[in-house]
């Protein structure tokens, strides 16, 4: 018995000595990886503030290599700690995210890969195209997507499209594939089996692209829907789009036709009422990009969340600077440390223009920024959002409330609005050719990494493999005969620049769920597309909760802090879209036009019944993913029914 009670007392001595030692480690840790990280990235920013410059590459190079050393010596001093039962669950946690890593043991291959992603990034942000009308050298932004957005004339279209593709796309080819093998070899040098299986291991969960293909399977048919509308549209501008076919890319508005919001006026449902489109009132009252910034910020002071840090403002990049090379795609940093003033760190980085667009897209920005801020006090390895996807949703949560006509009415930038049934479907219809068009787009560019990483697509199937997929989730195909001595992919700024895309598929999804939840707790009635939470106290309290978490929890429990939930739903954006969901259905059986394309085709059993019921959308959480989980379908009497069926990534979040 005394030899038992001595070995107890023993292990209890060791286990007390074990969490002190761990304790210790990363007290220190997180207390040195701030400042660590803060080198990195202000050597980041003055190089993505300034592409051209040779000295700021070579700085970041450096910084970045510098970094990537710091976190080997701290995971493998971690390492050491090989027996993780009896410890705190917070420190298990805190070792686990900490020893997860895909970089390289060897140094030399550590350097290759830093110039080669910084090679690969020059070439998307330096890059123009000569234009032979204009006699001028076009750059992406804003020329060429200006150019996409406002033309309509289909060889202009086809020459922005084309030209950007063959200046970046040849170049970064031979460099992506040495960057993907050693990518890889990053990958498997910290036990995974790929790069792909690095970048789902941030979800926490074993069956990612199970969830998302489900989740996706659930809201296809709306996408076909709203698919086929536009189509029967565009075959009235353009003779070249033809039913029951694929739509030429370059006639949608977007340079990858991710957004088809440009081309709103050519399909807008109704005529003659009013939408939602306040850039001429903008510019009539003289707005100013700061007094954007100061709009947003009082959005989010409205809800009852701090002031923005001082200076915030003169530190970021709010407008394109003249006379050198940015990277103008919007996004939002955070430095972790704080300046020498008191104030904490965190900037945007964005060209802004005074257009509504970019009015949504600084309430997104600042969506990340009040993250950054709220996780603040977490230890460094905490700091981060629930998933990636979290992170996305935040100001896109908000977007919603600030694209309500009742906003733009209380912020005085639309003057009147007579809401009626149709200035509603406009309204949607509006909001469907961003969100919902862009959910096949979000999903298929890391389903094509991830094969990539895989070896299931081989280097020699880049752009052939590409183009499936695009047309068979979009139901889009390229303007010209593509080859594999293009890289299509490499024309959207996420794939140069090693930035994972499903975060944005998820945090679709996502969005409507918080909206949902913060409108509930908000008490507005109504419709869910009507709302907006603008100064509720009660609901900035608990998207303030649910973001102080960082990355301490997992993310089910962090979902379930706001929303009462522990899964991911497409029932909120379901509910959101239902009555746009029923006018295109009733459009179609009246009309008669085809869904679908040869790739992905219509039902082949379509009584073309528009459904007179609304989705069951109060259901109690699940603890397992189901496949077609409350997908929509129709029963025989026409109803609808219910089918139940990186942690050390440098945290300048990036816009989609």
């Amino acid at each position: 018995m005394f030899s038992v009670l001595c070995l107890v007392a023993f292990t209890q001595l060791s286990l007390v000595e074990a969490n002190s030692e761990v304790e210790d480690f990363l007290k220190h840790f997180n207390q040195r990886a701030p400042i660590e990280a803060s080198k990195r990235e202000i050597a980041d920013w003055k190089y993505s503030t300034d592409v051209s410059s040779k000295e700021a590459a070579s700085e970041k190079k450096v910084a970045t290599l510098a970094f990537q050393t710091f976190l080997e010596k701290a995971r493998k001093n971690a390492s050491r700690f090989s027996n993780l039962e009896g410890l705190p669950e917070t420190l298990q946690r805190q070792l686990k995210l900490l020893r997860t890593s895909a970089t390289l043991k060897d140094r030399q291959q550590r350097e290759e890969l830093a110039n080669i992603e910084i090679e690969m990034q020059n070439i998307y942000s330096s890059s123009q195209v000569f234009d032979a009308e204009t006699g001028k050298n076009l750059s992406l932004s804003p020329n060429l997507t200006e150019i996409m957005a406002s033309s309509q004339r289909h060889d202009r279209l086809k020459f922005a499209w084309q030209e950007w593709r063959d200046v970046v796309g040849p170049k970064i080819r031979p460099l992506y594939e040495r960057y993907v093998n050693l990518s890889n070899q990053g990958a498997r040098d910290n036990g995974f089996r790929d790069y792909g299986e690095y970048w789902r291991s941030f979800y926490e969960v074993d069956n990612l692209p199970e969830i998302v293909e489900n989740l996706w399977k659930d809201l296809e048919p709306f996408y076909k829907e709203l698919h086929a509308y536009v189509r029967v549209q565009l075959m009235k501008q353009y003779p070249l789009v033809k039913e029951k076919d694929a739509i030429p890319a370059h006639l949608l508005g977007n340079m990858w036709a991710q957004s088809w919001t440009n081309i709103y006026p050519l399909v807008e449902p109704i005529k003659d009422k009013s939408s939602l489109d306040v850039t001429k009132q903008m510019n009539d009252d003289n707005f100013t990009v700061d007094r954007m910034f100061e709009i947003t910020e009082s959005f989010f002071l409205s809800l009852g969340m701090e002031k923005l840090p001082n200076n915030f403002v003169q530190r970021s990049m709010t407008k394109k600077p003249e006379g050198r090379d940015v990277v103008c795609h919007a996004s939002a940093w955070d430095f972790y440390v704080e300046t020498k003033d008191g104030e904490k760190d965190v900037r945007i980085k964005q060209c802004t223009e005074v257009t509504q667009g970019w009015l949504v897209t600084t309430h997104h920005e600042m969506g990340h920024i009040y993250y950054f801020l709220s996780y603040w006090e977490q230890p460094y390895i905490f700091r981060d959002s629930a998933n990636p996807g979290f992170h996305e949703a935040v100001g896109d949560t908000i977007s919603l409330s600030v694209s309500t006509p009742q906003h733009l009415v209380k912020i005085g930038l639309l003057k009147e609005y007579s809401h009626d049934e149709e200035a509603d479907i406009n309204n949607l219809m509006k909001a469907a050719l961003s969100s919902i068009v862009f959910l096949p787009f979000g999903y298929l560019i890391d389903q094509w990494r991830w094969k990539v990483f895989a070896g299931k697509i081989r280097p020699s199937e880049y752009n052939t493999e590409w183009w499936k997929l695009r047309t068979r989730y979009q139901g889009i195909k390229p303007p010209i005969e593509r080859t594999e001595k293009d890289f299509d992919p490499g024309a959207k700024y996420h794939v140069p620049n090693d930035v994972p895309y499903i975060r944005y598929f998820i945090s679709s999804v996502l969005q409507f769920q918080f909206h949902k939840a913060a409108c509930k707790l908000a008490g507005v009635k109504g419709p869910l597309h009507q709302c907006s939470i603008y100064q509720s106290k009660e609901a900035g309290k608990k998207i303030s909760e649910m973001l102080q978490l960082g990355k301490s929890r997992p993310w089910p429990e962090a979902l379930e802090r706001l929303t009462d939930k522990r899964t991911m739903d497409v029932r909120p954006m379901k509910e959101y879209f239902w009555p746009l969901y029923l006018w295109l259905r009733k459009q179609r059986c009246t009309r008669k036009y085809a869904i679908g394309w040869p790739e992905n085709p219509g039902p082949e059993d379509d009584p073309c019944v528009v459904p007179t019921t609304l989705p069951d959308t109060d259901t109690r959480p699940v603890t397992t993913v189901r496949p077609h989980a409350h997908a929509w379908s129709l029963n025989s009497a026409g109803t609808l029914t219910m089918t139940i069926a990186s942690l050390f990534v440098s945290l300048n979040v990036i816009n989609i």
